[in-house]
């Protein structure tokens, strides 16, 4: 059974940091698309970065370029969105996803397979 299971969130000042986690289970991850998300209360889901087997390829959403960084440790099977410069509009719950392919963009919800259960991330002005 997949699991992926998220941790490091929290309640952090604007301008603090916080680093998540999020370490897969049941199967390895090294060739796959691993991407993050997060829902802000009241708003819809929405993508926030993603990285694939190749550990250069990342991209990120607009609104974290140059503030958050995802990387990942295949010996671990984890992976981890640094996350810098918090300001109170990345208060949302921030959700771990994998794909079953190692091919794939990653910016849409709908393209991967796997889901954590969600960590909250709070920043407070």
């Amino acid at each position: 059974q997949v699991q992926l299971v998220e941790s490091g969130g929290g309640l952090v000042q604007a301008g603090g940091s916080l680093r998540l986690s999020c370490a897969a289970s049941g199967r390895t991850f090294n060739n796959n698309v691993m991407g993050w998300f997060r829902q802000p209360p009241g708003k819809e889901r929405e993508f926030v970065a993603v990285i694939r087997w190749n550990r250069d390829s990342t991209n990120y959403g607009n609104s974290v370029k140059g503030r958050f960084t995802i990387s990942r440790d295949n010996a671990k099977n984890t992976v981890y969105l640094q996350m810098n410069s918090l300001k109170p509009e990345d208060t949302a719950v921030y959700y771990c996803a994998a794909m079953k392919s190692g091919y794939g963009l990653g910016y849409r919800d709908y393209e991967y397979d796997y889901w954590g259960q969600g960590t909250q991330v709070t920043v407070s002005s």
